[in-house]
């Protein structure tokens, strides 16, 4: 089963996701955030006390489908935090020519998703943030990151079994059309 945790910042979807692994014995964790400045080590510090030491944790800022091929064969459920971290880091690395809002202009993207197409059998725990529902972006960077992020978001839930919307630490859940 693939379930997509969405929702606006701080609205709680990492710790919806940690709690919907609980239950497993074997626990993967693929944790996409860098640590490039120190408000991001003591967030990421922060996310390592709140996941049960349980977890199988493998750091993938930039490919994640070759991380997701990595974690032990015999794992239960994985825990992928967070989508819009990672395609930030794909676009801070992408090159000047780049259409940063299309995912095809990504392979690291067009991996991803060839590799959701055929997920192992383990369920899976996906972590984004809904980036469409504030202000339009005032910079062309901005909205290109919007429109990326919102693009990926569909794939994934078009993908998905299932789909969480946090809102201030209150889970809605439904099921994407088929």
């Amino acid at each position: 089963m693939i379930t997509l945790i969405t929702g606006g910042a701080r609205s709680g979807k990492s710790g919806r996701a940690l709690e919907l692994a609980a239950p497993y014995a074997r626990k993967a964790f693929v944790a996409t955030a860098e640590p490039i400045d120190e408000e991001m080590r003591q967030r990421i510090a922060r996310h390592r006390r709140e996941r049960d030491a349980a977890f199988y944790t493998i750091e993938a800022p930039r490919d994640l489908a070759a991380a997701c091929a990595g974690w032990p064969a015999d794992v239960d459920v994985a825990v992928i935090d967070c989508l819009t971290v990672w395609l930030g880091n794909l676009m801070h690395a992408a090159a000047d020519d780049v259409d940063l809002s299309q995912p095809s202009s990504f392979p690291e993207v067009v991996a991803f998703l060839d590799w959701l197409d055929h997920p192992p059998s383990c369920d899976l725990i996906l972590v984004t943030n809904e980036v469409g529902m504030g202000l339009v972006p005032t910079t062309p960077l901005g909205r290109a990151f919007r429109d990326l992020a919102g693009a990926v978001n569909q794939r994934v839930a078009a993908r998905a079994h299932r789909v969480v919307l946090m809102v201030s630490g209150v889970a809605f859940e439904g099921r994407p059309p088929t």
